[in-house]
């Protein structure tokens, strides 16, 4: 009994010798988290310098949440700071990492132009790198950058580009022939068109990249996984089991195996000696003719960049680039088309005295060409709402940005595409397709002003295919369909998601305007 009584009271004085000791460490480990916070503030307030931003950022999260939950006004509030200092950029400080917004052109173009390893990385995410993996396009740099872009550049000759226009123009038609019917069953209510184009655009993708080596059931896992991936995209980089980063980055790998084994299946259909029927034929065409290049000389070693699982990841790259910004693109086209009915006017007037809609023919390439007025559009609509706003690099070493103002190494800068459209034009701020017109020539005039694809090194290497594309959505909607507007107030406010689009999704009201849509199958 007494030996029971002696444990107690051991048991309870250890008990309360642990809580007292707890009690006592307490202060100094929170000391201890007050002084790496204040280090942080410290850290953050000398790379600021003087330069605008916040005085005072959270810790470790800094202004993330804002960034997150309202992405407009975060780049709104950036913009206005390097305004109103009148220095082109600002600073603030995003899960741990500094940042410098960019709204001057010439600066952007200082990092656009330096693109390498003691300069800036192109990360085209802030999180990037987790969700892409390292290897790929978005981040390479110096002459594998160059070589790698050297066999991309077959992908896009002028014989290329006349392919995807037929196959593009098939879902288009295909798409427009379900919106219209949506519309009518979803009448007196209007129809909400940015799922719907992302879905075309989705499809669009697929059949110009990989064609028929994407069989009905791997096309619905690929929009499954695409759209997981989309979701990710603007969520913080929580990369544990169940979040949507992480499902993002394993869709990733999904889609990045299945583009490979699309791959294999077009070298086999190439070394047959087929026609090409879709981009990664063009791609491997060439692929295979430098192997046997290789092959001939006695080599054994593939060419670099030849591998199936290389060029998957590389076709994701260019999933990523042509998808959520043409979506955009096709968005604000309906809106803007909308909004200035003098415009639409023309361009119906310009498509119909070349292409007959109830025609059972395409658009053919001469066509598309002589439809200047509804490329104008196209490239204003790109400029007036550049769909990937901002484009982060990293960078590499400190860089002297200014005589003033040397970016810290690590920083994450973006410089804005969207800022710079509307630097240098004339009136700027008004919608005005006549501007990249033959006798304006703004486009050639204010070029530097013009960065919706980017500038230097890393540029856009699709941009002709997507300026096609919107060419040709807004040429086959204003002519095969009547449309209005469901405006609403704050229904044209910019949102990310994750390029830029309509606030209200694009809410619209469509009609059949030709008598029947064009017999495609018969083409």
């Amino acid at each position: 009994m007494q030996c029971c009584i002696s444990f107690c009271i051991s048991h309870i004085l250890e008990s309360q010798m642990e809580t007292s000791l707890l009690t006592q460490l307490t202060p100094y480990f929170l000391s201890f988290l007050l002084l790496l916070l204040l280090l942080e503030q410290i850290s953050y307030l000398k790379k600021k310098g003087s330069i605008p931003g916040p005085l005072l950022v959270f810790p470790f999260i800094g202004n993330a949440f804002s960034l997150v939950t309202n992405p407009a006004k975060f780049w709104d509030v950036q913009s206005d700071l390097a305004k109103s200092a009148n220095t082109g950029f600002s600073a603030n400080y995003i899960i741990g990492n500094f940042m410098i917004f960019i709204r001057d052109t010439e600066l952007s173009h200082k990092v656009f132009a330096n693109v390498r390893p003691d300069a800036f990385h192109l990360v085209g995410h802030p999180f990037g790198k987790k969700l892409f993996g390292e290897h790929n396009l978005i981040y390479m740099m110096g002459q594998p950058h160059k070589d790698l872009r050297r066999r991309i550049a077959p992908n896009f000759t002028h014989k290329a580009l006349a392919t995807y226009t037929s196959l593009q123009q098939i879902i288009i038609v295909k798409h427009l022939k379900m919106w219209e019917k949506l519309s009518s069953e979803s009448a007196p209510n209007p129809i909400t068109l940015r799922i719907l184009a992302r879905d075309m655009n989705l499809e669009t993708s697929q059949t110009v990249f990989v064609g028929p080596y994407l069989a009905h059931e791997a096309r619905e896992r690929f929009k499954n996984d695409y759209n997981l991936f989309n979701v990710g995209l603007l969520k913080l980089p929580l990369d544990f089991p169940g979040t949507a980063f992480r499902n993002a980055r394993f869709a990733v790998n999904r889609l990045v195996k299945t583009l490979a084994h699309c791959t294999k299946q077009s070298k086999e259909k190439m070394r047959e000696g087929r026609e090409p029927s879709c981009l990664i034929d063009y791609w491997m065409q060439e692929t295979l003719r430098e192997i046997a290049e290789v092959k001939a000389t006695g080599g054994e070693e593939l060419p670099p960049y030849s591998s199936d699982a290389e060029i998957g990841g590389y076709l994701f790259d260019f999933l990523f680039a042509a998808q959520d910004a043409s979506t955009s693109s096709l968005l604000w086209a309906v809106t803007l088309l909308d909004s200035h009915p003098e415009v639409l006017a023309k361009v119906r007037e310009e498509v119909t005295g070349l292409w007959s809609p109830e025609s059972d023919r395409l658009i053919t390439a001469e066509m598309l060409r002589e439809m200047k007025y509804t490329a104008a559009v196209a490239r204003e609509v790109v400029r007036f709402k550049a769909p990937a706003t901002l484009v982060p690099h990293v960078a590499g070493e400190d860089f002297l940005l200014t005589e003033t103002y040397t970016i810290p190494k690590g920083t994450i800068v973006f410089p804005s595409a969207y800022e710079s459209s509307f630097q240098g034009f004339t009136e700027p701020d008004r919608f005005d397709p006549d501007r990249f017109s033959e006798e304006r020539q703004e486009d050639v005039v204010f070029k530097r002003n013009f960065l919706a694809f980017g500038a230097g090194a890393h540029q856009c290497v699709g941009q002709r295919y997507a300026l096609n594309h919107l060419v040709l959505f807004i040429a086959m909607f204003a002519t095969l369909l009547d449309f209005k507007r469901h405006r609403t107030d704050g229904c044209d406010d910019i949102t990310f998601v994750p390029t830029i689009c309509p606030k209200d999704d694009c809410k619209v009201f469509l009609s059949k305007r030709c008598t029947r849509y064009p017999n495609l199958s018969v083409c």
